[in-house]
């Protein structure tokens, strides 16, 4: 008898470890969008544009989506795509 209970014990200990780390689990979006600004400010930006789209895609495959979000990563990913564009152009006149 006293076998069942610790198997029983060690199946209810594994469900709940399980359980936590999937409600715990963190937004991929997040971090993709987290990575994405530590690029853009070391002046990695054709990372961040990387990771912003990265974020964009993910952020699109999600059942319930933030509007919010959507909308900061795509002017972020304009901004960058204009600021390529012009160190490009300074590179090519000098």
């Amino acid at each position: 008898m006293t076998i069942a209970y610790y198997f029983y014990l060690i199946l209810f200990l594994f469900s709940i470890i399980f359980l936590v780390r999937f409600l715990l689990k963190k937004n991929i979006t997040v971090s993709f969008f987290a990575k994405a600004l530590k690029n853009e400010n070391s002046g990695f930006f054709e990372e961040a544009v990387i990771n912003y789209e990265s974020a964009l895609s993910e952020e699109k495959k999600l059942w319930f989506q933030n509007i919010r979000l959507k909308n900061i990563i795509t002017e972020k990913i304009k901004v960058l795509h204009t600021n390529i564009e012009y160190n490009n152009s300074l590179h090519m006149t000098r």
